[in-house]
């Protein structure tokens, strides 16, 4: 069997998936019941698995996502925060990025919102999807910056394609003129393009009056509310520290006599 010379020439196409296949199923006592039909449709799928590993890492890299372990998989229900279930395995399927739909997540300092966009992010890279994820005062610095040395219209290119593009910490601040009308061209490129993801300690109710201008806000939110899912997160900060459960007496002659 010319096991090394196939071996060779699948890595050199990068067909790494095939060629760990093809050596597992040489090396084993199974693989000489196995027919060309059967061998063959196990490495393809070994091929599909490492090729979609790899896109999953590189997308993963691309997205800088601040929390890159969330998962959906790991998220608490039980926890007193509002989450429907239903709404999140039902996001989780995706067909809100094919129809180019957006998703608002709201609530107070420290109720998990980041993460959790994070998680929903993660599994959009999972669908295959591209994804970024920027914090709204850092992209406001970008575009000011780029505005200055000429790469203004590249990144609202860049920001225009990604397929899921998630803005954080939105309406922290008031925003400028020129602020407004750089959202406006953002989400005018984008709607009915591409899904953008929100998070925002601000109810929804409240943005018109954060954006400022009545004309350019209606134009921006028209972009953004109509066709958006919502999520409202409650209860207390998740960043509070639960409180130590108290030593016992035991423990605390463990302490005071080594």
């Amino acid at each position: 069997m010319l096991t090394h010379p196939t071996l060779d020439q699948m890595h050199a196409l990068g067909l790494s998936g095939m060629a760990a296949a093809y050596r597992e199923l040489a090396n084993q006592p199974e693989g000489s019941d196995l027919n060309r039909d059967e061998w063959l449709g196990l490495m393809l799928d070994r091929e599909m698995a490492v090729r979609g590993d790899k896109r999953l890492t590189s997308r993963l890299a691309i997205a800088k996502l601040r929390f890159p372990d969330a998962c959906i998989e790991n998220i608490d229900f039980a926890a007193h925060r509002g989450l429907d279930r239903r709404q999140l395995l039902t996001l989780a399927q995706g067909e809100w990025l094919k129809a180019h739909e957006h998703l608002i997540l709201t609530g107070q300092t420290g109720t998990g919102k980041t993460w959790l966009a994070c998680a929903i992010g993660r599994r959009a890279a999972r669908l295959d999807y591209s994804v970024l994820y920027v914090r709204m005062p850092r992209l406001f610095e970008d575009l000011a910056l780029a505005r200055l040395d000429g790469r203004f219209p590249r990144l609202v290119d860049k920001l225009a394609r990604v397929q899921l593009l998630i803005l954080d910490d939105w309406g922290t601040h008031a925003l400028s003129d020129q602020q407004r009308l750089d959202l406006l061209e953002i989400f005018e490129e984008r709607y009915r393009r591409k899904s953008t993801l929100i998070t925002a300690q601000l109810p929804v109710a409240q943005w018109h009056e954060m954006i400022g201008e009545p004309t350019i806000a209606d134009a921006i939110l028209d972009r953004i509310v109509h066709n958006a899912h919502r999520i409202a997160l409650e209860g207390d900060s998740m960043r509070k520290q639960k409180p130590r459960p108290l030593l016992t007496e035991a423990r605390n002659a463990e302490i005071n006599n080594p």
